[in-house]
């Protein structure tokens, strides 16, 4: 497969770079960025491109895809409104459309969060809009589109762009796994259940966090 990823300066998108190019079925990997993500694969390529809200000036070079890992996102913490539903969903239904139209046979995953609200009706605001991004993601004219809704995530060890409180995540992990196992998972499970939404395309749409765990191990 040749897959985009989006987010790779980040800590997910790390993660699920580091994984494909470990993944032999992956061929090449195009990673999209506002600043290189430093570092070197021959299966690697790299797009440097500033605005987000309009890649038509890369969209020549964003054809003959398998997949995209749409791991982008902010927290919606110390944010209006506003901004956060311009960068969590305007921001990824742009990109999305422009994939859609180069790659229609494109499996698109998106990395949304536990406690996403599909009905887009609930009190938590960063969750409507995760929903409502989810939604509309799934009628675009993919091949297949995911919601993909991880809990806690373990980095892979040398990760640089883990944030510095999952430090006490990797220390909690094992706990948690063993009294909550969907709130927790590795981020090469994410990764990988990701690599298999994308080969396998199976009817369920909503993947959480027990579903991920299940899913990587058909890797």
């Amino acid at each position: 497969m040749k897959v985009i990823i989006t987010g790779a300066t980040g800590m997910v998108g790390e993660g699920v770079l580091l994984t494909c190019l470990d993944n032999p079925q992956i061929t090449e990997v195009l990673v999209i960025n506002r600043k290189p993500c430093k570092v070197t694969n021959p299966k690697l390529k790299e797009i440097i491109h500033e605005d987000f809200y309009d890649v038509s000036p890369i969209e020549n070079q964003l054809s003959g895809y398998d997949a995209c890992f749409f791991c982008l996102g902010i927290s919606s913490v110390g944010i209006s409104a506003e901004d956060y539903e311009k960068i969590t969903y305007k921001l990824t239904m742009h990109v999305a459309e422009v994939l859609a139209k180069q790659n229609p046979q494109m499996t698109f995953c998106y990395i949304s969060g536990a406690g996403t609200d599909s009905t887009e009706n609930g009190k938590v605001r960063w969750a409507r809009v995760k929903g409502k991004t989810e939604n509309d993601l799934m009628k675009l004219p993919f091949k297949a589109a995911y919601g993909v809704r991880p809990g806690f995530i373990k980095p892979i060890k040398g990760q640089k762009n883990a944030l510095a409180f999952y430090k006490y995540v990797i220390g909690l992990f094992p706990l948690g796994r063993a009294l909550y196992a969907k709130g927790f998972c590795k981020m090469e499970e994410l990764a990988n259940t990701m690599i298999y939404l994308a080969m396998h395309q199976p009817s369920k749409k909503v993947i959480e966090g027990s579903d991920i765990i299940e899913m990587a191990k058909r890797v």
